[in-house]
């Protein structure tokens, strides 16, 4: 089998690299592409030329733009990156035949009320990133290709920067720090979508009546402050220097820190309909951000 993977420096892009091995042949791209290949979603006939060279089997497309305050002020370069390009992708793996997997956010949502939303909620988007990334699962829907969206929230992963790392870095500086505690979500580790992909697309593409939309986070919810807590807790049982006291870090509304884009009060997902049709439990936030931590500070 050949697998398409687009994205592959993100922190899922390069996790995928390793959950996929097992599946196929897997050309991963970045956005510089390679010999006679682009990974450019700037430039959508070149993501056609790409698919049509190398003809895979499987389309995982793990790239966007993801800096969500900053797309704000480049509405159309979001757009082109967050749904243009994906429809482009989604065109071309229906022409081929192809499945096409695809990454989506809890910013479709209006972040409202205390529920876990299903994948049938009704959606409305608060910012430019939200709004494209619901156009670009539309347009991978419209195109009537195989497909399998997941819908994720709160992404880290132990490589690049994350917000663990930034709560560390801080509490070893300062005597006390303010962390937003109004809203809720399930901190979630790239590996974990990384491997519940490629389980989900390896079932997908021996029974395709299992595509669709689906909820994919870690199990429970948390708040950001409850978030920075557990990191810094975890650390100075482990002997990291860390300045801050316990009691020190303290829970502030998400409007002490205004910012261009509106953040949903409520990212929690449902993931149960992800859980029934591939036979699978998600763990506990706090088991990845763990190991994470583990990683990182060993």
């Amino acid at each position: 089998m050949k697998i398409l993977l687009f994205g592959k420096n993100g922190q899922v892009g390069w996790e995928l690299q390793r959950s996929l091995a097992p599946l196929g042949d897997v050309i991963a791209l970045d956005h510089d592409g390679a010999p006679g290949l682009s990974g450019n979603f700037a430039d959508p006939d070149s993501l056609a030329a790409t698919v049509d060279a190398v003809a895979p089997d499987l389309i995982v497309n793990a790239a966007a733009h993801t800096a969500v305050d900053k797309a704000e002020s480049e509405p159309d370069f979001a757009r082109a990156l967050n749904a243009l390009a994906p429809g482009v992708l989604a065109r071309e793996a229906a022409r081929r035949g192809a499945l096409l997997v695809h990454y989506s956010t809890d910013y479709v949502f209006d972040g409202s009320g205390d529920a876990p939303r299903t994948e049938d909620a009704p959606t409305g988007p608060l910012s430019v990133y939200g709004r494209t990334k619901l156009e670009g699962e539309d347009l991978i829907r419209q195109s009537g290709c195989r497909h399998l969206i997941f819908r994720t929230s709160w992404v880290y992963a132990a490589r690049g920067g994350n917000f663990a790392k930034t709560m560390l870095r801080l509490a070893a500086e300062r005597d006390a720090l303010t962390v937003i505690d109004d809203q809720h979500g399930a901190p979630t580790g790239a590996e974990l979508l990384a491997d519940v992909s490629a389980h989900a697309a390896r079932a997908t593409l021996a029974n395709p009546e299992l595509g669709g939309l689906y909820h994919l986070v870690a199990g429970g919810e948390t708040t950001w402050h409850a978030y920075a807590r557990h990191v810094i807790e975890f650390a100075r049982a482990r002997g990291v220097p860390i300045q801050v006291a316990a009691d020190a870090i303290r829970p502030v509304p998400t409007s002490a820190f205004p910012t261009p884009a509106v953040r949903p009060a409520n990212s929690r997902l449902d993931t149960r309909k992800l859980q029934a049709a591939f036979g699978l439990r998600l763990p506990a936030w706090q088991q990845g951000v763990d190991r994470m931590l583990t990683e990182i500070l060993n």
